[in-house]
């Protein structure tokens, strides 16, 4: 745990559930991490594509993480709580007890992970449906929102699980509920990964036409039947026995969640500014995109009217910031691409060695060793004749297709640093000119986009910042405080306490702009043939398919 000294007599405690670890801060009403702790939690992995976790686990986490950002601090001072977490599916019985979600009966393991793939059978089947929710989904629904996991359960854990399950709930909303004893949902949540709709609530035809309209007949009780904006208090805050759990005073503001990707998006997004230079300033929030990186990344941009972009999800009225409509585009292997590359290198093991020996982490290493050998090319250069597709674990946006594969174009018989340095480079551009294939479908469909705003692990990445803003061509503005997804977290427990008026006169105060990184323009012809390149790798593996499946 790290505290900083000193600060205000306004506190707010901002939880997040990431997928390996959650994390909580203490955060000032400026913005300013004032303390944060960490601790992970534990991923199942019983077969390939199915990965699960344990609610008690997570909250176990939760509340040892708390107790040690507000240790030593006056609890008359601390006026809000806001939780995010992966949009991961809880399921507990009618006692709100644990339920297994695998074959093995572990009811301990009653989280199907956001990640979890298991449901590519129900998916297929939910789009051929074409039901007209699918339009707020990119007219293609993801394998991981919750309708195919819930057709999942009920195909193939009919007695164990569904017919006993009392509540499935999104993990953001699991938390306020273990919170407050409150079973409301987040709007957020609802509209993003359910089908929810702000105006038009559930739609009857679509759970009915996909097999689940056990859901409709008790009105949705399940699933929830009462949706609250994010940063709308819940209940009457803390329960007792949370309270006590999370070591915090009972009654305590707590807010209706969001999902962790948006709470990033909160955190960087509104941020003032004025006096950077930026083409984004004098301009509305509309011409920005938050960008949050981690384990996969999203890609948050907001809209005055609806706009469909084909293959990103959306549009979702009110999901992130309050009246505006929210378009998100995604990656689902980033960080873990970046490390899969890394780590099964022949190279690894020296690399580890080297990095240890000069105190630093493999991937400051890795630049440092890039530097070395670019000579007097700019660095990103090296990669002439390296090219990466970067979907091993298929395309979320803007191609929505799971079947798509990785790709490596150019590999030697060279096993050395050298080579891994290269191929971890590749794999950077690859994921920048990912996003930049996401941003041009945005911007085709209506979008005016001008500024990227990033925060996540990534983020703290010199290497992963810069060929973003190269690869893009656009500004990269990095938040403040690094944690930005922990200071959106806790923007929704400010907003809950009545200390702000709206999420949007909350996020001006309290997100910071830390570091501009302007891209280098002169790279450009480069950049633009590599993406030239990138574009072909798809379109030569789905030739190769077809040659193959005429087989």
């Amino acid at each position: 745990m790290h505290r900083k000294k000193q600060a205000p007599l306004k506190y707010y405690v901002g939880i997040d559930v990431g997928s390996a670890s959650v994390r909580a801060a203490l955060v000032d009403e400026f913005g300013t991490v004032v303390a944060h702790a960490d601790q992970p939690i534990q991923i199942w992995e019983p077969q390939p594509d199915h990965y699960e976790q344990s609610s008690a686990d997570i909250w176990a986490a939760c509340c040892l993480v708390t107790k040690k950002v507000v240790c030593g601090v006056d609890a008359s001072w601390i006026r809000g709580v806001g939780f995010d977490a992966t949009c991961s599916l809880v399921v507990v019985d009618k006692q709100f007890q644990p339920l297994a979600v695998n074959c093995e009966g572990q009811n301990y393991r009653n989280v199907i992970m956001w990640m979890d793939h298991r449901a590519v059978s129900q998916v297929e089947r939910i789009n051929a449906t074409q039901h007209s929710v699918l339009s707020y989904v990119g007219g293609v629904m993801s394998v991981e929102m919750q309708p195919p996991k819930l057709l999942w359960i009920k195909e193939n854990l009919q007695e164990s699980c569904w017919e006993k399950a009392g509540y499935f709930f999104d993990l953001p909303d699991f938390l306020s509920w273990k919170a407050t004893g409150v079973t409301a949902r987040s709007l957020c949540t609802v509209v993003c990964k359910w089908t929810y709709t702000s105006d038009g609530g559930w739609d009857d035809s679509f759970w009915k036409m996909i097999g689940l309209e056990d859901l409709v007949k008790d009105k949705y009780e399940k699933i929830g039947n009462h949706v609250l904006s994010p940063g709308e208090p819940v209940g009457k805050g803390l329960t007792p026995e949370a309270a006590k759990d999370l070591g915090l005073p009972a009654g305590i503001a707590v807010a209706a969640s969001l999902i962790d990707a948006h709470a990033g998006g909160l955190g960087v997004i509104g941020a003032d500014v004025k006096g950077y230079n930026l083409p984004c300033e004098n301009q509305p929030i509309t011409s920005r995109v938050a960008m949050i990186c981690g384990t996969s990344s999203c890609h948050m941009g907001v809209s005055e009217t609806p706009i469909f972009v084909p293959g990103v999800w959306g549009p979702y009225f009110s999901a992130m910031v309050p009246g505006l409509w929210l378009n998100e585009g995604g990656q689902s292997a980033t960080g873990k691409l970046i490390d899969h590359v890394v780590r099964g290198h022949v190279a690894f093991p020296e690399l580890q060695s080297k990095a240890a020996a000069s105190a630093h982490s493999i991937y400051t290493y890795l630049n440092s060793h890039l530097d070395l050998i670019k000579k007097s090319l700019p660095v990103g250069f090296l990669t002439v004749d390296l090219h990466v597709w970067p979907d091993f674990h298929g395309n979320r946006s803007p191609l929505t297709d799971l079947t798509l594969k990785g790709m490596v174009v150019g590999l030697t018989l060279s096993r050395g640093l050298d080579e891994l340095a290269l191929i971890y480079l590749a794999t950077i551009q690859a994921i920048a000119l990912g996003t930049r294939h996401i941003l041009e479908t945005m911007q085709a469909a209506g979008h005016h986009i001008n500024t990227l705003f990033l925060c996540g692990g990534l983020s703290k990445n010199p290497l992963f910042v810069q060929m973003h803003a190269d690869i893009t061509g656009k500004p990269v503005v990095l938040s403040k405080e690094v944690e930005s997804v922990l200071v959106g977290a806790a923007i929704l427990g400010a907003c809950a306490s009545g200390d702000f008026a709206s999420i949007q006169e909350a996020t001006a105060k309290m997100g910071k702009v830390g570091r501009v990184v302007r891209p280098n323009h002169e790279h450009k012809r480069f950049y633009d043939k590599k993406y030239e390149v990138f574009l072909k790798l798809v379109e030569h593996q789905r030739e190769y398919r077809s040659i193959m499946n005429s087989f």
